[in-house]
């Protein structure tokens, strides 16, 4: 890789890592946790989410909006990072409330159900 091939690489990274840990602390200071555990969990979730979906996030986005050729690679990485990592926390939550309800087991009345 040259030199300019790895400033730009290095650009994208410290972009997500700056979108993610943003969107990450508007996460835990819009809604907040219970103690110290649920905020690091939950600042790490955020953390992890916004590097791994940054790019293709932000792509996404400015491609809805129609301003993909009004960005800069690094400020696309940003704008995905942030977002994915501000909405983590709530997909998870969604996900899990979803769960719940698909494996709950079905509730009894107590009316005789199943005598004659």
């Amino acid at each position: 890789m040259t030199d300019q091939g790895s400033a730009a690489a290095l650009a994208i990274w410290s972009a997500k890592l700056a979108g993610a840990a943003a969107g990450s602390a508007i996460s835990v200071a819009y809604l907040l946790p219970q103690g110290r555990r649920e905020a690091a969990l939950r600042f790490s979730i955020g953390l992890t989410t916004g590097l791994v979906f940054g790019a293709p996030g932000g792509l996404l986005i400015a491609q809805h909006l129609g301003i993909e050729e009004m960005l800069s690679k690094s400020e696309l990485a940003m704008m995905g990072s942030a977002a994915a990592s501000l909405c983590a926390w709530w997909a998870l939550g969604i996900l899990s409330r979803f769960a719940e309800q698909l494996f709950r087991a079905p509730m009894r009345t107590g009316r005789g159900e199943g005598r004659r």
